[in-house]
């Protein structure tokens, strides 16, 4: 593995990572707004793993877009 590939892959989990941390903050939250704020930014932050994903050429567009519809 190259130097662009393992910065790359340390995107990837960074990016899960930010998702997972903005989900739990989500859990946290103690009011409606500060939720949806926490999960639109969980979500953003997988739109840019599956972005990632789609970019290395782990995944196809059409799948890439199934996930995030899910």
């Amino acid at each position: 593995m190259d130097e662009e590939e393992a910065s790359n892959m340390n995107n990837f989990h960074r990016f899960r990572e930010n998702a997972e941390n903005c989900a739990q903050l989500a859990e946290a939250a103690t009011d409606e707004t500060e939720a949806k704020r926490y999960r639109r930014m969980a979500e953003a932050w997988l739109a840019l793993a599956n972005e990632q994903d789609w970019l290395e050429g782990e995944v196809t567009p059409d799948r890439s877009a199934e996930q995030l519809d899910a």
